[in-house]
């Protein structure tokens, strides 16, 4: 009895091991549906001969050629062997095909596909050995797939598999639902892998191609859409506002006023906090923006309704700031039980990893009791041992830090569903928000608080203009000497250390944090307070460092990237940052966003041994033109490969892309977005689409990125 080939089957028993070991090694392909999934990056059609005035040294290309002339010259011992070497051409040039094996007969006149790497001999293009096949049946179809392909898996052979298994595969997963299809006019899933595989037009196969671009983003919508349907079904305790309350309170005593921006969305949280369903927004806003106010204003409500709030950041340097940036602010309304305390005060604690065991006891102990209103920590506030009295409210800082799994473990620490904020200050571009954080509700808060200074950022390219570092160091002390303070920012702490950007930059040498700081002591910085800052450091000695830098007796803090975000010292004025090409377009804006914050405009100087016409150089220019993160994450994301774009926290996500882009294709998202809402408002479970619904649980089941380590 025949197995039958589904799209589940593996790939070896139905085109053979020899086939299917090249093309797993190459692309992961295991499986039919892996391989039919594998599709054609462009098409030729027969008689437009592929220009070989194109082809480049070490490529490795599929081209469409006619043969010119065929040589045989022999070689080896007694000349027994043969080197057969083919002339072949197209509209715009030739190139030599050298065969060292017995060959098919090619004669001139022959139209073929010829796939290898372009190599050279004596100054002249050559393909050695190519795999090749003619034109043949192809002539009837008119169009000819060019698949992405390596040495070992020549698009040729793909091709060639993709064939075996269309005829077959047995009942195909049709994951869009009948109305949908319809309603655009695509073909069912039979037929669209026929189409884009084995068209006969190149129209036939860009309508194949649109369908399961659309497929795509609609089971990454549907999964989005059932998330907001559980969401939208689970109830919450409402946090009504009480005037003359904590919140109120904290807001008459504010030393400035909040910006139209901070107030109408915090109007917004407010009314959504008091409601039994359960708020789940993203907060999006500029480097400065003042989100943490608004965050503060609606855990205070919370509190004020007789809830906890919990506050989650991703470093150990960024919960302790935010928990003495929240402390500060509050004063004496945060210091309940203490000598000095308003009347109906609460407490602020702080929850890390590698606190002692008597601080970390004393918070567990007031979040029990309820004694402590808002706590913030790190991914210790989602371990075992953890209770709260009444969780009202989950605070996430720098959503992009943390997996999906992260923000739902401390949501389940309640009885009752709390409400959820979510914030980041890395501005996201709508097709990436509607992809990654489709799940919230968005707000932007994208106007500065009044008396934000300016901050010039300068290109110091020390490969062109070596003096220019001195004269950094210059500016340093310079700024020190008025009375400010400084970030030295390196991407690696040791000498042992790969270095740390996220850019993808080109190698070029490094010096490490270590390094640096010694250098820096002993000669352009010498006799000023000198700190160093990273994430290896013990807690209590991080803490130690970054309250010396606060209080101003630190003047120059070498760090890495932990003061990337939250970190708040009105009084620094100049960021160098060394190796900046290592680093990318928003982290670097989000670097330079920790001085500037005071009464003094802030100075960023971007130290660079990139060649001058590099992408890396390309970027750091862009960096330095605009201060608009809006517009500076629209650049970054179009630099970026869609795996990046979308991260590690999406993995499964990501692993469904094959010919959507979260870049370029808005229209395509929106439409997938609506229908799928459309299509789980009907249906919630997927009960009726079983194949989507597979789809969908495949993607949930795989969104299961570990927690960033802290860097």
């Amino acid at each position: 009895m025949t197995v039958p080939v589904t799209f589940e089957s593996k790939l070896a028993p139905v085109i053979g091991d020899k086939s299917a070991r090249p093309l797993a090694k190459s692309f992961g392909i295991e499986t039919v549906g892996d391989l039919l999934r594998h599709y054609p990056r462009r098409y030729l059609e027969i008689g437009q001969l592929t220009p070989l005035s194109d082809l480049e040294l070490d490529q490795h290309v599929t081209i469409m050629a006619e043969v010119r002339s065929v040589k045989k010259f022999p070689f080896g011992p007694n000349g027994r062997r043969t080197r057969t070497e083919v002339l072949v051409t197209d509209q715009s040039g030739e190139i030599t095909l050298t065969f060292f094996a017995k060959i098919y007969a090619l004669k001139p006149g022959d139209v073929g596909l010829f796939s290898g790497v372009v190599g050279s001999f004596r100054g002249k293009l050559q393909l050695t050995h190519p795999q090749h096949d003619p034109i043949g049946d192809r002539l009837a179809r008119g169009v000819v797939p060019i698949y992405p392909a390596s040495a070992s898996a020549s698009s040729v052979v793909i091709e060639r598999c993709v064939g075996m298994v269309l005829d077959a595969v047995e009942d195909l997963p049709e994951l869009l639902p009948d109305a949908v299809r319809d309603a655009r006019g695509y073909g069912d899933v039979a037929a669209s892998f026929e189409s884009v595989h084995r068209p006969y037009s190149i129209a036939e196969a860009m309508t194949a191609r649109a369908r399961f671009r659309f497929e795509e983003a609609f089971v990454i919508q549907a999964v989005l859409a059932q998330r907001r349907h559980a969401a939208a079904a689970a109830t919450a305790t409402a946090r009504p506002s009480r005037a003359g309350g904590l919140r109120d309170r904290f807001e008459e005593q504010l030393p400035f006023a909040l910006t139209d921006g901070q107030r109408e969305i915090a109007e917004v949280i407010g009314a959504e906090l008091a409601t039994t369903h359960p708020m789940h927004r993203l907060l999006q806003g500029e480097v400065g923006s003042g989100k943490t106010v608004v965050a503060l204003l609606a855990m205070l409500q919370v509190v004020d309704a007789g809830g906890q709030a919990a506050m989650l950041a991703p470093t150990e340097v960024l919960a302790a700031q935010h928990h003495r940036t929240i402390t500060r602010m509050l004063g004496d309304l945060a210091r309940s039980g203490m000598l000095g305390g308003a009347e109906d005060a609460t407490r602020v604690r702080l929850l890390t990893g590698s606190m002692g065991t008597r601080a970390r006891q004393e918070s567990l102990l007031d979040l029990v009791t309820g004694e402590a209103g808002i706590v913030v920590g790190t991914h210790a506030l989602i371990q075992d041992g953890v209770e709260f009295a009444d969780l009202g409210l989950v605070v996430v800082d720098e959503q992009h830090r943390f997996g999906v799994e992260q923000r739902a473990a401390l949501v389940d620490r309640a009885e009752t569903r709390p409400h959820t904020l979510v914030m980041t200050a890395t501005p996201i571009p709508r097709t990436v928000a509607m992809t990654v954080f489709g799940d919230l509700d968005v707000s932007v808060l994208a106007q500065l608080p009044a008396g934000r200074q300016p901050i010039q950022t300068t290109v110091v390219p020390i490969a062109d203009r070596p003096a220019w570092l001195d004269r950094a160091w210059q500016r340093v002390r310079e700024e020190v000497g008025r009375g400010r303070q400084a970030y030295v920012v390196v991407s690696r702490i040791g000498s042992t250390d790969e270095p740390g950007g996220d850019a993808g930059a080109e190698e070029s040498p490094t010096r490490s944090l270590l390094e640096l700081h010694e250098e820096l002591a002993g000669g352009p910085l010498h006799g000023l307070r000198l700190g160093a800052l990273h994430g290896r450091m013990a807690a209590d000695e991080k803490d130690t460092v970054m309250s010396r830098f606060a209080a101003g007796e630190i003047d120059v803090l070498v760090a890495t990237t932990v003061v990337e975000v939250g970190v708040d010292v009105p009084n620094a004025t100049v960021m160098v940052v060394m190796d900046a090409e290592r680093f990318g377009i928003s982290q670097l804006h989000q670097l330079r966003g920790r001085v500037g914050r005071g009464s003094e405009p802030g100075l960023c100087l971007l130290v660079t041994a990139a060649d001058a016409e590099s992408p890396s150089a390309e970027r750091l220019k862009a960096v330095a033109s605009t201060t608009d993160g809006f517009e500076l994450s629209r650049l970054d994301v179009s630099m970026r490969s869609e795996g990046d774009v979308l991260g590690t926290r999406q993995s499964g996500f990501r692993s469904s892309l094959r010919l959507l882009s979260v870049v370029r294709d808005e229209d395509v998202i929106v439409a997938a977005r609506e229908a799928a809402t459309a299509v789980v408002a009907g249906d919630p479970a997927l009960s009726g689409q079983p194949a989507l619904a597979a789809a969908v649980a495949a993607i949930e089941a795989s969104d299961s990125a570990e927690y960033l380590e802290r860097t």
